[in-house]
């Protein structure tokens, strides 16, 4: 073997050799991550497929893995984004029952990922975390957990911190005088039992006509001898983007299977049509009347009937509130043994519910489908730098960096925070942008060995300032008491993107380093990741000229230019 063959790097009496090939990690990546649901289980994915030395920890309150799609499963609860579309982009799924995915055929995807990839080592279920304080000192989070079987809390530490609890999990009865005195049997949309319980015959009332509401009533009406849905408010029902549910044949999931070129064309196409209308958010846009004019026209041929027609469709734009596709919701509202009440619920009593005439409903059963707590505000304390909690600064209103991070919370993630695309598009593929930046962050602090990152307050306030100013010109500013505004009708628009969802790809593609404060360990020179002066290349015997081709790779992401014309 020649001595041009043999490993690159100094020989052990060189000058250098105590020190190591540049991009060398010197610790450990140590990292939690606070949920068990599609978050937390794709940045378990990520972590694990992206880094060597690393150590993790996921801390689940629930039984089971999922989130959402473990807690929610009232009744006829099913995804409003086609089936084939609510997967990971990388990890697509075949046999679908249905062109829209029931909650437990969701909950199934996501534990089926979550055992192909191994992820069950990392989660520990039945945890909770009840509190996060960082140690300025060690760069390290100390993070409080429960747990919920014994009882018992104990601490544990790690170099990173990720949120990934989501903002629709803290669900909530509503504020009405008596709630608590109802004699019946109460149930909330979000934390039904576990058991089925029996509505057959029974006098049911149901609050909401939200995402939830609206597909409860018509899985349930054909049960039960009458139900009375409470409604505050008028909503926009839309039409499906996949088309009206139905199952899906043998012939097309064995399709679906065989001819991957044919599955991906469809899911690419649907996904299409999504990002497509998002043009209908800008107020006063051709899309917003266009559309606007065509989903009032359908909702008006479903009700069929006048009175119903001007207490349910809105006279605020479309989409303003969260536009959801409600199958047989508007059809069921003129059937026999369904009542629909509207204006707000003076009280409740041990029978029942008293509306503002005061006329009282009594009711065997009552369902509360009405959502969640939104304010972003964290269910436990977090303790930043110089002791900045985050309750307090959230305390007016919750500021954040690209709906991922916030400053003075260093070496602090968090996924679908203050003004994510939630509402905005496809929303998993919105969640691997933002967990791709994460790791992207984390790969620089172990390459560069970095002690902490933090995000500049100057940029979360000219971000916050930038969004507001955007927003101004957007339908969702209007009064139509919606959850994106804290259900304030003249708050600020807190729960969405300031643009399209591919537009937060976009913006979230490469980090705008300049945004951040980057500390070493303490003494060290910013440069000393650069180590002996040899390649990584070099030191793992890798391909010592891989820069040789025989075509040019733009510097330029192919993403982000425009495509050339033959």
């Amino acid at each position: 073997m020649s001595s041009t063959d043999q490993q690159a790097g100094p020989s052990k009496a060189h000058g250098h050799a105590h020190l190591q090939p540049i991009f060398t990690p010197r610790r450990t990546l140590s990292v939690i991550v606070i949920g068990a649901g599609a978050s937390g289980l794709l940045t378990a994915y990520k972590l694990q497929r992206n880094f060597d030395d690393f150590s993790l920890q996921v801390f689940e309150k629930n039984p089971e893995i999922s989130g959402t799609w473990y807690e929610n499963r009232y009744p006829g609860c099913a995804c409003d984004v086609p089936s084939h579309n609510y997967t990971w982009s990388f990890e697509p799924k075949t046999d679908w029952s249905a062109n829209y995915a029931s909650s437990k055929e969701i909950l199934k995807y996501f534990k089926d990922f979550s055992t192909k990839y191994g992820l069950q080592k990392y989660i520990q279920l039945r945890h909770q975390v009840v509190g996060a304080q960082w140690d300025q000192t060690k760069a390290l989070w100390t993070v409080s957990v429960k747990n919920l079987e014994t009882g018992d809390t104990f601490q544990s530490q790690a170099r990173v911190l990720i949120n990934a609890g989501g903002i629709l999990n803290a669900w909530r009865y509503p504020a009405i005088p008596g709630i608590e005195s109802f004699q019946g049997q109460l149930m909330h949309s979000a934390a039904w039992p576990e058991q089925e319980p029996d509505m057959t015959g029974k006098t049911v009332g149901l609050i909401g006509n939200g995402s939830s509401g609206i597909q409860i009533l018509p899985a349930i009406k054909t049960k039960v001898g009458k139900v009375t849905n409470f409604v505050r408010q008028p909503t926009w029902i839309s039409q499906t983007f996949s088309g009206d549910f139905r199952e899906y044949t043998d012939e097309e999931r064995k399709k679906f299977a065989e001819d991957k070129e044919h599955h991906l064309a469809m899911r690419k196409e649907d996904e299409r049509k999504m990002s497509a209308a998002f043009a209908m958010f800008h107020s006063g846009s051709q899309e917003q009347i266009t559309l606007r004019a065509y989903v009032e026209d359908l909702m008006r041929k479903k009700l069929g009937n006048p009175e119903l027609e001007k207490l349910i469709i809105p006279e605020w734009s479309l989409g303003c509130r969260r536009l959801t596709p409600g199958t047989n919701y508007l059809e069921s509202l003129s059937d026999d043994n369904v009542e629909v009440v509207f204006g707000n619920i003076a009280k409740i009593t041990p029978a029942g519910v008293v509306v503002e005439n005061g006329k009282e409903y009594p009711l065997d059963i009552l369902i509360c489908a009405t959502g969640f707590d939104t304010s972003f505000k964290p269910r436990f304390p977090v303790e930043g730098a110089g002791g900045a909690k985050l309750e307090d600064m959230w305390k007016d209103e919750p500021q954040a960096y690209f709906g991922i991070a916030v400053d003075k919370l260093p070496n602090y993630f968090m996924t679908l925070g203050p003004n994510c695309p939630i509402g905005n598009g496809p929303i998993l593929a919105s969640i691997e942008a933002e967990v791709d930046y994460m790791i992207k962050m984390m790969s620089k602090m172990q390459k560069e060995n970095l002690k902490s990152f933090e995000v500049n307050s100057d940029a979360v306030r000219d971000f916050n300032q930038w969004k507001d100013e955007w927003m101004k010109e957007s339908i969702w500013v209007e009064p139509c008491r919606s959850w994106y505004t804290a259900g304030s009708p003249s708050g600020k628009v807190l729960a969405l993107w300031p643009g399209s969802a591919l537009h937060y790809l976009e913006a979230i593609r490469d980090p705008r380093w300049e945004d951040w404060t980057f500390k070493t360990e303490d003494g060290a020179n910013r440069f000393s990741y650069l180590g002996n002066g040899h390649s990584f290349v070099e030191a793992n015997q890798g391909d010592l000229s891989y820069y040789i081709r025989d075509h040019d790779d733009s510097p330029i992401d192919p993403v982000l230019k425009k495509p050339t014309k033959e």
